[in-house]
């Protein structure tokens, strides 16, 4: 089983994504932009503003993630996963208003308010023409998705349900060793 889990900067991707992973018994894949940027010693948008003009990066971003991800049983949560890892069994897209994003991203990352609006705003316009120059991909179309969820609905543990309850419907072998493993947890009890 192979779930990809989308959405815009602080839609909830990586909180719901281990929660679902948890859930499931699958392996969480979610290689950031951030953690190369740190390696690099850059902050985020600069390391964007190379990757606007270095395609490079993102093909080989991708790559990796494509090959962590064929390993199969897997939670990925990155912005392209859905569109870039083409044997995913589930493709959710996580959706929050723009105001709601703005506050959870400046929370996590200690940001004003304000900051944190520009940031977003800026990352994702980003994300979406880069994606697109070097893909052709328009993060904004989700027409291949099977779930959109409204994240400021629903907390990371009611939102990962969801996707898991959706996983279990389609069926696969890790969810029915996931499935077995919890059943027999019970049974313990």
């Amino acid at each position: 089983m192979i779930i990809c889990i989308s959405g815009l900067s602080g839609s909830g991707k990586n909180s719901v994504g281990e929660e679902v992973a948890k859930l499931l018994s699958l392996r969480v894949v979610n290689p950031t932009f951030k953690t190369i940027a740190a390696k690099r010693k850059m902050s985020l948008m600069e390391f964007h503003r190379k990757a606007e003009k270095e395609h490079s990066i993102d093909k080989h971003f991708d790559a990796h993630l494509i090959s962590e991800a064929k390993r199969g049983n897997c939670v990925v949560t990155t912005w392209l996963g859905p569109w870039m890892v083409k044997n995913a069994d589930l493709r959710v897209w996580l959706y929050a208003p723009r105001s709601v994003r703005a506050k959870r991203v400046a929370g996590r990352d200690a940001m004003a308010p304000e900051q944190a609006l520009m940031h977003i705003d800026d990352r994702d316009e980003s994300n979406h023409h880069r994606y697109n120059e070097v893909y052709k991909i328009d993060i904004y179309d989700h027409t291949r998705f099977e779930l959109v969820i409204n994240t400021e609905r629903f907390r990371p543990a009611q939102t990962a349900q969801i996707i898991a309850a959706a996983a279990r419907a389609l069926g696969g072998k890790a969810v029915k060793k996931a499935a077995k493993k919890i059943k027999k947890k019970g049974k313990k009890k």
